[in-house]
């Protein structure tokens, strides 16, 4: 079964379930890419910053997929923000992964210190308008970045990537992006696993004879996120996509969502500076 579609500001459309490469290493990066496209999956989402993206286009080639058939999302690395650094970086980015074009480009983190983050779009925009890039977008930006983004240059982001899971659901920003007409994509959707054995977690997944994975990833599903769970078993990354024939019931959501206690798992991006590529 594939996976719904959403449709995005931009008219363009993105499979509502990816798998995520963040922290999978470039020697078992193409084993876990060809193993989700021979799942089903046809969104797969890297990084600069993840050092695997001539793995991850390495198992597209070798996929019997085509390429116009997927949706594939990398980021630019924080050192590289700016107009002409991220031109640059873009092409790299191209390169090592062997496209002519992607599907959605993102800011990873809008690093605000470096005031570069409206120039980077700009540069995006510039990328997008010569049909290198479908779709463009943000990572773990907040509603004062997308202020300052929009009201800088009159584009509003097709995509806001942020960690969001049960116990940090974002309720306020999945709020302003509905405004907007942000598409919400979660990281992290799982919490990182430790969600994996909560009592209420695993109680729903007995009740759904379901896995907790794949409830909590309807539970994202029904909320409307996109979600990029992470995995390298063949046999999990196929799991986790196998959550479009049920439904969690109004009480089941409400259980899942009684989780949130402000938990955040990864950085703030408020105060978060990353210098690596």
């Amino acid at each position: 079964m594939a996976a719904p579609l959403v449709t995005l500001n931009d008219g363009n459309s993105i499979p509502a379930v990816g798998l995520g490469v963040f922290k999978v290493a470039p020697a078992d990066t193409q084993q876990a890419v060809s193993a989700a496209l021979r799942a089903g999956y046809r969104h797969i989402d890297t990084a600069a910053a993840y050092r695997n993206e001539r793995e991850t286009g390495r198992a597209v080639a070798e996929s019997d997929v085509p390429r116009e058939q997927l949706y594939v999302v990398t980021k630019l690395a924080n050192p590289d923000q700016g107009y002409d650094s991220t031109l640059t970086a873009f092409d790299a980015s191209m390169n090592r992964l062997g496209f002519d074009y992607l599907d959605l480009y993102l800011i990873h983190w809008p690093q605000p210190d470096l005031g570069k983050f409206v120039d980077t779009f700009k540069a995006f925009a510039h990328l997008r308008d010569q049909g290198r890039i479908r779709s463009i977008g943000v990572s773990n930006f907040e509603p004062e970045h997308l202020t300052v983004l929009v009201d800088a240059t009159g584009i509003v982001p097709a995509v806001n990537q942020i960690e969001l899971h049960p116990l940090f659901p974002q309720t306020e920003l999945r709020e302003v992006h509905a405004q907007r007409g942000i598409a919400t994509e979660a990281w992290a959707p799982l919490g990182r696993g430790a969600l994996l054995d909560h009592p209420t977690v695993a109680r729903v997944a007995k009740d759904s004879g379901r896995t907790p994975a794949q409830v909590l990833l309807r539970w994202h599903l029904q909320l409307g996120n996109i979600v990029i769970p992470k995995s390298v078993n063949p046999t999990r990354i196929a799991s986790n996509f196998d959550v479009f024939d049920f439904e969690l019931s109004a009480d089941q959501m409400a259980a899942i969502a009684s989780l949130d206690d402000g938990t955040r798992l990864g950085p703030n991006p408020r105060t978060f500076t990353y210098t690596g590529r």
